[in-house]
């Protein structure tokens, strides 16, 4: 069904199925192998024991990609409609790059557990979601300069909406998880710092789904693209 989309609507509508599938595959295994509690748990605690570990890495791994083509695409689309010039070139490259840096963090959580490598793990959760948060809020300043142009005031305050529920998340996700004493995914209410694994949880959980809804709203963008790749031959070779 996805590939009858209009444009490359297929690429951020592909994304955002795929993304979900991953969060909610990797914690239904994770909870039913007992892996971990059913309340609210991190994202990376669905996904460090086998057999969800190699499900989650893979998903995450192709959701990376899939990000990064999306963010490339939106990054083109906004060049050519900045030719009647709403705002300045380097802003839309700068915020290509920042949202590359967030699909690296995503590749790196994917590919270093949780338990296994903590430190790089954890980097690669905060790159991840910091760079996404700039990224997304930058998207939404950009959606503003190019109204009403290029995108309805609604899909504008809808974006900034989600941008600033995520930016407001973001700050006890981290604050709290840097207060935890110990790396462990097997949480029970009611022990020592389960109050902030649960609340940094929660916020980890709320930002995530805020980018999914966030690259949702891009589908009606990419509805009216077409990409086309060129070839050419030099006749020297």
């Amino acid at each position: 069904m996805l590939c009858f989309m209009p444009g490359v609507a297929f690429i951020p509508a592909l994304l955002v199925c795929w993304s979900s599938a991953a969060f909610i595959i990797s914690y239904v295994i994770a909870v039913l192998e007992g892996h971990v509690e059913p309340l609210v748990p991190y994202i990376s605690d669905t996904g460090t024991k086998p057999p969800e570990s190699g499900i989650f890495g893979l998903m995450i791994n192709i959701s990376a990609f899939l990000g990064a083509a999306t963010m490339y695409i939106r990054y083109l689309i906004v060049e050519k409609q900045n030719e009647s010039y709403f705002m300045s070139p380097s802003c839309n490259l700068i915020t290509l790059c920042i949202g590359l840096l967030g699909c690296i963090g995503m590749i790196i959580v994917a590919n270093f557990q949780e338990l296994s490598v903590p430190s790089v793990h954890d980097g690669g959760a905060l790159l991840a979601f910091g760079s996404g948060v700039v990224y997304i809020t930058l998207q939404s300043v950009i959606s503003f300069k190019s109204c009403p142009q290029w995108n309805s005031h609604c899909t504008c305050y809808i974006r900034m909406a989600i941008s600033i529920v995520s930016c407001i998340a973001v700050i006890p996700m981290i604050a709290c998880a840097s207060l935890i004493s110990i790396t462990k995914i097997d949480w029970i209410p009611g022990e020592k710092d389960y109050t902030y694994h649960f609340v940094s949880a929660i916020c980890e959980w709320t930002v995530a789904f805020g980018f999914i809804f966030f690259f949702l709203t891009f589908i009606r963008d990419f509805q009216e693209v077409t990409l086309r790749i060129s070839t050419e031959i030099h006749e020297d070779f």
